[in-house]
């Protein structure tokens, strides 16, 4: 089993910048992709970004040019440096990994941090 422990999300106003962390943690063989989706209230979950264990980053057209997704291999982790934060951003923020815990690939989700941004 894997488990995914995110942390960094907060209260920001419009215009501001927050870094979410994500740490993967278990029986962890190898890791493919992580990324971060968020959900709203009344919405559908959305992916955000995306980067794969060779550096290769996808954004959502939402974000591009405000969010930076980064990852540390050796550490297991992601991250997410958001700036010039709009209120139609605040979602909760859930953090994803592709990861191979010695009995195959599988996604695992973190438990999902709190992202507002008041106007």
């Amino acid at each position: 089993q894997v488990q995914l422990v995110e942390s960094g999300g907060g209260l920001v106003q419009a215009g501001g910048s927050l870094r979410l962390s994500c740490a993967a943690s278990g029986s962890i063989f190898s890791i493919n992709a992580m990324g971060w989706y968020r959900q709203a209230p009344g919405e559908q979950r959305e992916l955000v970004a995306t980067t794969t264990s060779g550096g290769t980053t996808n954004y959502a057209d939402s974000v591009k040019g405000r969010f930076t997704i980064s990852r540390d291999n050796a550490a297991n982790t992601v991250y997410l440096q958001m700036n010039s934060l709009k209120p139609e951003d605040t979602a909760v923020y859930y953090c994803a990994a592709n990861a191979d815990d010695k009995a195959g690939l599988s996604w695992y989700w973190g438990q999902g941090t709190q992202v507002t941004v008041s106007s």
